[in-house]
């Protein structure tokens, strides 16, 4: 059988993730988690691919888009893919809390949590009858303006507020750093944000805070995020194509 493309880069990007995470693991690095979750970040694609990329393995995917993404869920769920078969949802980036409504009926996972309002909003359109929605505090560890993020001095302060909320269960931080072919800057802000993590990850455990999740990594530098501790990796362009 001829394999399609989406299938061919999603085994291609296991691989390499696989070999990155040997390589740690043969240097005895124990602060790298062994499984990493890919997230297929399906934004301006069509349903089709996202199907394509079920049947091939793929069961996390990400949105951008409210309304696209709403509309995809119920698209896939017309030709019989839901939570019972595995798919989950996660909604990725800027959230206005306008749009939590429909993000807390649609969507597993939210990384872009940035502002206590916007968890509150989250937390109380949740349906009791879900289970609850997992949640990253964004950073903006490279400290540009242009992105969305809390400031890292004030990440754990939001994380520990967020944890307090019904309905929601805090898994960690997530991040998107600079945009530059620096490995170096790239590197070290990685490294900050596993740092910081790590200080989380040792705050009393308590209900509603689950903290096993760093996402952090891209299609240009998943590689690099991986190496630094990250245990989610969101690949869009590397799976699917350019964007349309």
């Amino acid at each position: 059988m001829i394999m399609s493309p989406i299938e061919a880069n999603l085994q291609q990007i296991h691989r390499e993730k696989d070999a990155v995470i040997a390589g740690r693991l043969a240097n005895l690095d124990q602060n790298l988690r062994q499984n990493v979750t890919l997230v297929a970040v399906s934004k301006t694609k069509p349903a089709a691919v996202i199907f394509e990329a079920f049947q091939a393995g793929q069961r996390h995917f990400g949105e951008n888009y409210v309304q696209e993404g709403v509309a995809k869920v119920a698209e896939l769920a017309a030709l019989g893919l839901t939570r019972k078969q595995g798919l989950i949802w996660h909604f990725i980036g800027p959230l206005q809390s306008n749009k939590a409504k429909l993000v807390a009926h649609h969507f597993d996972w939210v990384h872009g949590v940035d502002r206590l309002k916007i968890a509150v909003a989250l937390s109380n359109h949740r349906d009791a009858s879900l289970a609850p929605l997992n949640v990253c505090v964004q950073v903006n560890v490279s400290g540009e303006d242009s992105k969305s993020g809390v400031d890292p001095q004030e990440a754990l302060s939001l994380a520990t507020e967020i944890a307090t909320l019904p309905n929601l269960n805090l898994r960690g931080l997530m991040t998107i750093i600079e945009n530059t072919p620096a490995v170096a800057t790239q590197r070290a802000q990685f490294q900050k944000m596993h740092a910081l993590w790590l200080t989380l990850r040792r705050y009393p455990p308590r209900s509603g805070m689950m903290i096993d999740t760093l996402s952090m990594g891209m299609s240009q530098d998943f590689k690099i995020a991986i190496e630094e501790g990250s245990t989610m990796i969101r690949i869009g362009s590397a799976i699917f194509g350019a964007r349309n």
